[in-house]
C-alpha cells in the first residue's frame, strides 16, 4: 500500500473502506488541495496518474487494456485529463468487476462533460472536504456530533477547560483546512493561498467552462469571500465583479462546483410564511477566504461583523464533512425572515424531518436571548424541532431553555473536561 505514518485519518475514511468493500468503483468529489489523492493513495495498489502526459497517452490508446491489467484496486488520479476512463470504468463495472476494483479522484463534475455522464449507477460518489480540527488534531468522538445532535438525550453540562480562546479561535479559522497550509508562517500560508487562487481561476475553471475573463472570476470569488456567511444578493456580487447578471450565475455555478464555495438555500416549511429566497454564500475554507478578504487577527478583533462571518465560516467547516457523510445525508439550510427580524444561522435537517437548530456567536457570554430566533423557530415547528444550539467562543455548555443549549464551538472536536 502506498502512504505515510504521517497520514492523518480523515472523517471520510471509514465510509471509504465500507463503500470499497462492496462497490466495484467510488469516486471521491472535493476541492482540489483537500487530501482526496492522499486518502486515495492509501487504498491502492497501482496507481495512473492521468495528469502525466505520457501515463494519459498510454491509457487513452487502450484505456479497457490498461484497467483490466492493473493490480486492484487502482487509483486512476486526476481523470478528467482522460475522460475515457469513465466510459472503461463502466464496461468493467458492467462485465462484473469485483468490489475494491477502482478509486477515482478528480475535480471536474459530470455534468460539464459534452459526451454524458456514464457513471450512473456504477460509480458511487464520496464527497471529501478540507481538513477539520477534528481531523488536523487527531481528536476522536467527532464523528458521533450529529448523532449527539438529534439525539434524545441532552448534552452534559459543564465547563471545556481546554476550549481555545477567541484568538486561538481566530488562529484555526485563518489557517483553514487545507492539509498542505496547516504548518506553514503567515506570510508562506498567504503565498500558498495566493497561487492557489491563480490556478483556480486559470486552471480549474478552464477544466469545467471558458471563462472570457479571469479577473472578473477573482474579483466575483474576492466579493464571496467579504460577503462570507452572508446573504449578498445577485445584483451585488454581480455589481462587484463587473460582470452581468447571467454570467454572475454561471459563475457562481462554476465555482461551486469546484467546491470553492457553498450556498445554502432558505429552509422552507410550509407553514412559515414571508421567508427570503436569496441562499447563504460561504467560501468553503475559512482560511481562504480570511487570505481573500485580507482579514488579520487585528482587523478581526476591531470588527465585530467581520468577526463573526469568519467565525461563522469556520465553524461551517467544521460541520459540513460531518453532515455530508452522514447516512441518511443531514442537509444544511438557513432561515431568514424577509425583513430580518427572524434568523436561524443554520438549520440541519435530517431525512426524516427532524430539525436541529444552530446559531453561532463570536462572543463567550449567552444568555437566553441570543436563543429568542431558536425559541422561534421551536414554537413554529413543534415536536419536529430536536434541539437547538447556540454555539460560541466560551467554555461552558448549559441550557437556556426548553430544548435549548449554550455550548462551546470547541465541543465539535473536543471531550468535555472538567
Amino acid at each position: 500500500m502506498f502512504g505515510s505514518d504521517k497520514y492523518l485519518p480523515r472523517l471520510a475514511d471509514p465510509v471509504l473502506d465500507n463503500l470499497m468493500a462492496e462497490l466495484p468503483a467510488v469516486m471521491l468529489l472535493g476541492p482540489r488541495g483537500c487530501g482526496k489523492t492522499t486518502t486515495a493513495l492509501r487504498r491502492a495498489k497501482a496507481v495512473l496518474r492521468l495528469d502525466q502526459p505520457d501515463q494519459a497517452a498510454v491509457f487513452r490508446a487502450a484505456p479497457d487494456t490498461v484497467l483490466a491489467a492493473a493490480t486492484k484496486p487502482v487509483l486512476l488520479d486526476e481523470w478528467q485529463n482522460a475522460p475515457e476512463a469513465l466510459g472503461a470504468i463502466k464496461r468493467a463495472v458492467d462485465a462484473g468487476a469485483a468490489p475494491e476494483s477502482f478509486v477515482i479522484t478528480g475535480s471536474v463534475r459530470s455534468r460539464h462533460l459534452t459526451a454524458g455522464w456514464p457513471g450512473t449507477g456504477r460509480i458511487v460518489p464520496l464527497n471529501m472536504d478540507g481538513l477539520t480540527v477534528s481531523e488536523a488534531t487527531r481528536a476522536t468522538g467527532s464523528a458521533m456530533v450529529m448523532d449527539q445532535f438529534f439525539s434524545p438525550e441532552n448534552p452534559p453540562t459543564g465547563q471545556h477547560q481546554t476550549a481555545p480562546d477567541l484568538i486561538g479561535y481566530i488562529d484555526l479559522a485563518m489557517r483553514g483546512g487545507f492539509p498542505d497550509v496547516l504548518k506553514l508562517s503567515a506570510s508562506a500560508r498567504s503565498a500558498w493561498f495566493q497561487g492557489y487562487v491563480e490556478d483556480l481561476v486559470h486552471r480549474d475553471v478552464a477544466d469545467l467552462a471558458e471563462v472570457r475573463s479571469p479577473a472578473a472570476m477573482n474579483r466575483l470569488v474576492r466579493a464571496i469571500a467579504l460577503n462570507t456567511a452572508g446573504q449578498p444578493s445577485l445584483a451585488t456580487l454581480a455589481e462587484a465583479a463587473g460582470i452581468s447578471h447571467r454570467t454572475a450565475v454561471v459563475y457562481l455555478d462554476l465555482l461551486q462546483e469546484l467546491r470553492v464555495i457553498e450556498r445554502l438555500e432558505q429552509w422552507g416549511a410550509n407553514h412559515l410564511k414571508r421567508l427570503t429566497r436569496t441562499p447563504k454564500y460561504y467560501v468553503a475554507d475559512p482560511g481562504l477566504a480570511a487570505f481573500l478578504a485580507g482579514d488579520s487577527p487585528d482587523s478581526l478583533l476591531q470588527s465585530g461583523t467581520r468577526l463573526g462571518q469568519l467565525i461563522d465560516t469556520f465553524v461551517m467547516a467544521q460541520l459540513r464533512p460531518l453532515a455530508k457523510l452522514a447516512l441518511p445525508r443531514i442537509t444544511m439550510l438557513h432561515l431568514r425572515s424577509e425583513a430580518g427580524r427572524r434568523e436561524v444561522d443554520l438549520v440541519l435537517e435530517a431525512a426524516a424531518g427532524q430539525i436541529v437548530g444552530i446559531e453561532i456567536k463570536a462572543g463567550a457570554t449567552v444568555e437566553a436571548r441570543s436563543a429568542r430566533h431558536l425559541a422561534w423557530l421551536r414554537d413554529h415547528t413543534g415536536q419536529a424541532f430536536v434541539r437547538g444550539f447556540v454555539l460560541h467562543t466560551g467554555t461552558a455548555t448549559y441550557p437556556l431553555g426548553d430544548r435549548l443549549w449554550a455550548m462551546p464551538i470547541a465541543q465539535l472536536w473536543q471531550h468535555r473536561s472538567g
